[in-house]
C-alpha cells in the first residue's frame, strides 16, 4: 500500500530558501510494494550520471539490483540485521561503488584518485534529488559487509563498496518496528548553520571559531 503519511512531516524547515526538492527530499525505511518503473529508474541513474567530478573521471559506479531477482538477494544477504528489518521490503537496493583510481590519460600515469568517495558523493545528490522530483525516496546505508559484497558481485582491485541505497514508494510506517515507526514520522532536524561556517571566510553572521 502506497500512503504519504510521513511527508508533511518530513519537509525540512531551513532558516534560509532553499529549493523544494531539497526540502522535500529524506530517508525513509517505510517503502511500498509497488515496483520502480524503468524509466523513472533509468532517469534517476541519468541523473547521477552528470554529476561533476575530479578531472571529469566520473569514478561513481552502480549495482542495480530489483527485488524478486537473485541479485537483491544476494545484495539483500550483505546488510547489517539493523536493516535487514525494513531494507529488503524496498523495491530497488542499489551497491554504490567508487573507482578509486584516476584512469590513464594523455601523458597522466593511472593514480590513486583521492576525490572518489567525494565524487560519489555528488553523483548519489544528484540521484536523490532526481528521485524526489519523481515522487520516489531514497535511504542510503553504510551497514553492510563490504567484503561480503566485493566476493558476492566480484568487485575488482580498485573499486571500493561505499554504501546501499534503497529506493521506491513510500509505504505504510504502521508496517515498520516501533522504534524504527516514532523515527519514521518524527520531525527531521539538522545542526544549525552555526555549527557548519568556521570564521576565516567571508564575515557571516553564523561563522564560529573552531
Amino acid at each position: 500500500m502506497e500512503l504519504m503519511l510521513t511527508v508533511d512531516v518530513k519537509v525540512a524547515r531551513p532558516d534560509h530558501p532553499i529549493l523544494d526538492l531539497i526540502a522535500q527530499r529524506f530517508s525513509p525505511r517505510a517503502f511500498a510494494e509497488r515496483r520502480v518503473e524503468q524509466h523513472k529508474l533509468l532517469s534517476v541513474l541519468e541523473a547521477a550520471r552528470w554529476a561533476p567530478s575530479s578531472n571529469n573521471q566520473q569514478p561513481w559506479r552502480f549495482i542495480v539490483t530489483e527485488r524478486g531477482s537473485a541479485p537483491f538477494e544476494t545484495l539483500a544477504a550483505c546488510l547489517r540485521p539493523g536493516n535487514l528489518t525494513w531494507a529488503p521490503r524496498a523495491p530497488v537496493l542499489i551497491l554504490m561503488v567508487a573507482h578509486t583510481r584516476f584512469e590513464a590519460k594523455g601523458d597522466k600515469p593511472a593514480r590513486e584518485n583521492l576525490y572518489a568517495w567525494h565524487d560519489l558523493g555528488l553523483a548519489t545528490g544528484n540521484l536523490l534529488l532526481q528521485a524526489t522530483a519523481l515522487g520516489l525516496h531514497a535511504h542510503l546505508m553504510a551497514g553492510f559487509d563490504r567484503e561480503q559484497a566485493r566476493l558476492a558481485f566480484a568487485i575488482p582491485e580498485g573499486f571500493e563498496p561505499v554504501t546501499v541505497l534503497a529506493m521506491g514508494y513510500l509505504g505504510d510506517p504502521e508496517a515498520l518496528p516501533d522504534d524504527l515507526r516514532s523515527a519514521e514520522t518524527a520531525q527531521r532536524s539538522r545542526k544549525p548553520l552555526s555549527d557548519l561556517l568556521l570564521k576565516g571566510g567571508s564575515r557571516l553572521e553564523a561563522a564560529r571559531e573552531v
